[in-house]
C-alpha cells in the first residue's frame, strides 16, 4: 500500500502553494489566522480570484464549475488551503446548496443560482435547526402550506449561520402534517428580504456575531422555489449534511494548529518556560499530529468512495473526530499561552494594561471558545454517533 503522494500530486501542491503565496492578501490571512468573523465584503474579491482561476468549488462536478481535480488533489487544495490561512468561503452556498441544486434542483434553478454562487455574487444560509430540532430534524416545526400561487411558510430558525448576510435561506419546511415525520418535508429557496422575513442575532461566547434566528411570518414564495418533489426534502437535507460533515473534518484548520504550535512553544520557551513544560507541550502536539494523520487517510477514504453505502456514517464519523481535535488543538494553544490569552484591562478606565504579551496571543482566546460549539453544529456528536450506529449495525 502506497502512503505517499506521488510526484505530480507534490507538484500539484507546489502550483497551489505558489498560487497562494502570489494571490492572497496578506492582511485578509492575518485577520483569518487571528479568528476575526470575516464579513462578506472581505470574502467577495478573494472568492472572485478563484472564480477566475477555476478553483472555487472543486468538489463541484467540471459541467457545472467545478475543477475537475482528482479526491487527492481536492484533499491537498483544503489542507493548503489551510495552512496559508486563507479564509472560509461560504461553506454553506458552496459547499451544500450548491451540491444540493445541481443534484436536485431544475434546469432554471441551476442556471439561476449556480454561477452567482461560484462568483460570491450570491449567499445563502441554512434553515434547518428550530429551537426544538437541533440535530432531530424530523422534529421541525415550520409548515409550508400550499395555495394557488406557491407556499406560504411559517416557522422559526435558530443557529442560523451569516443569515445576516445572505440573499437566501435554503429552507426546511412541513409540507404534510398528517405524513410520517421524514416523509413529509419539503426544501425550498427563500429571498431573505421577503416580506415577513426576520432575521435577530445571537451573540456567540467569543463576543461575536455570525449566527442568528429567523422568523418567517406568513412568507409567500413561488411554486418554482422548491427544490426537486414535495415532500423529498429529507433525501436532500441527508445529502447537504453528508457535504457539510465530511467538509467539516476540518483538515486544512488543524494543519493549520500543526504548523504554528511548535513556534509557540519555542517563543514561551524563550520568555522562560522551563524546559520540562515545552518537552510536555510538544508531547501533546505529536500525539494530535499522529491523530490528524490518521484522520488525513480517513478522509482520503472518504472521497474516494462517494458511491459507498456507508458514506453517511463514515462522514459522521469525520465530523465527530475533526471537532474533537479542534478542541484539543486550540486546547493546547491556550496551554502553551496561558493567562496571555486573557483580555487584560485597568481597573478604572477599562484600557487594556500593556503587559507583556506574546505576539501568538491576540485571537487566541476568541477561536478556543468559538471551537467550543464544534462539536454541536453541523449536528451535534452525539447525533453523529446514533448516524454510524443506525448505518452500521441496525438490523
Amino acid at each position: 500500500m502506497e502512503l505517499a503522494f506521488t510526484r505530480s500530486e507534490e507538484a500539484f501542491r507546489e502550483e497551489v502553494r505558489e498560487f497562494f503565496k502570489n494571490n492572497l492578501s496578506s492582511e485578509l490571512a492575518r485577520r483569518e489566522a487571528q479568528g476575526f468573523h470575516l464579513e462578506r465584503k472581505d470574502l467577495s474579491a478573494w472568492q472572485r480570484i478563484l472564480y477566475d482561476k477555476g478553483w472555487v468549488a472543486p468538489n463541484w462536478p467540471v459541467e457545472f464549475g467545478g475543477s475537475g481535480w482528482s479526491p487527492t488533489q481536492r484533499y491537498l487544495f483544503e489542507v493548503e488551503y489551510g495552512l496559508a490561512n486563507a479564509p472560509e468561503l461560504d461553506p454553506i452556498a458552496l459547499s451544500m446548496v450548491g451540491p444540493v441544486l445541481y443534484r436536485f434542483g431544475s434546469a432554471q434553478q441551476r442556471e439561476r443560482y449556480l454561477d452567482p454562487i461560484l462568483k460570491g455574487e450570491m449567499w445563502f444560509c441554512q434553515g434547518f435547526s428550530e429551537p426544538q430540532a437541533g440535530s432531530d430534524l424530523a422534529s421541525l416545526k415550520t409548515q409550508a402550506v400550499r395555495n394557488d400561487s406557491g407556499y406560504v411558510l411559517n416557522g422559526q430558525k435558530t443557529w442560523t449561520t451569516a443569515a445576516h448576510m445572505a440573499d437566501y435561506m435554503v429552507c426546511l419546511a412541513r409540507t404534510n402534517p398528517q405524513g410520517k415525520p421524514q416523509a413529509s418535508l419539503s426544501m425550498f429557496i427563500v429571498p431573505m428580504d421577503a416580506p415577513g422575513v426576520t432575521v435577530r442575532p445571537i451573540e456567540t461566547i467569543d463576543g461575536d456575531h455570525s449566527v442568528n434566528e429567523v422568523f418567517l411570518d406568513n412568507v409567500a414564495i413561488p411554486f418554482d422555489h422548491l427544490i426537486g418533489e414535495e415532500n423529498s426534502g429529507w433525501t436532500q437535507a441527508k445529502f447537504l449534511l453528508g457535504n457539510e460533515r465530511t467538509h467539516n473534518a476540518y483538515i486544512g484548520i488543524l494543519k493549520r494548529y500543526l504548523a504554528r504550535i511548535p513556534a509557540m512553544i519555542e517563543a514561551e520557551a524563550d520568555n522562560g518556560l522551563s524546559p520540562a513544560s515545552a518537552e510536555a507541550l510538544m508531547r501533546k502536539h505529536a500525539r494530535l499530529e499522529m491523530d490528524v494523520n490518521a484522520l488525513e487517510w480517513s478522509v482520503l477514504r472518504t472521497l474516494a468512495s462517494d458511491d459507498s453505502p456507508a458514506l453517511g456514517a463514515a462522514a459522521s464519523g469525520l465530523k465527530v473526530r475533526g471537532s474533537e481535535y479542534l478542541l484539543r488543538a486550540s486546547d493546547l494553544e491556550n496551554e502553551i499561552l496561558g493567562p496571555q490569552t486573557l483580555p487584560r484591562f485597568a481597573p478604572h478606565d477599562h484600557e487594556p494594561l500593556h503587559a507583556r504579551a506574546s505576539a501568538n496571543a491576540p485571537g487566541r482566546s476568541s477561536r478556543y471558545l468559538y471551537w467550543r460549539a464544534s462539536t454541536i453544529f453541523g449536528g451535534t456528536n452525539e447525533i453523529q454517533r446514533s448516524i454510524i450506529w443506525n448505518t452500521m449495525f441496525k438490523r
